[in-house]
């Protein structure tokens, strides 16, 4: 199996917020990052209803994540090595410094997979 992962990240954002967060991201954030990052998508909730099920589901307090970011790394530690980099840069920090509220995350879920081996 390859070392190649994907980083997908899971954001909810306070409801109230979701329409300036998708307007910072869409001309700030996402171009930005596509461009330092191999950024494979960037996806907004787009008022489906979610569907939830399985033997003891449960949904968080905070509802279900409104956005979902997927970056591809070629491993763990390439992910550990760069990501701390890019995001502390100084044009990171400016684009950050535009969010208009970065308070609204009310919960970030950060998982690493694998492609499976089939």
């Amino acid at each position: 199996m390859s070392e190649a992962i994907v980083e997908i990240r899971d954001y909810t954002i306070e409801p109230e917020w979701i329409d300036a967060y998708a307007e910072w991201a869409d001309s700030l954030a996402a171009p930005w990052l596509r461009a330092n990052l191999d950024v494979i998508d960037f996806w907004l909730d787009c008022g489906i209803e979610a569907e939830v099920s399985g033997s003891a589901p449960q949904v968080s307090d905070n509802g279900q994540a409104n956005v979902c970011w997927i970056i591809r790394w070629a491993s763990k530690a390439d992910r550990d090595a760069r990501f701390g980099e890019v995001m502390g840069s100084s044009e990171w920090r400016e684009i950050w410094a535009k969010h208009p509220n970065p308070k609204a995350y009310l919960q970030q879920n950060v998982r690493f997979m694998g492609a499976a081996a089939y």
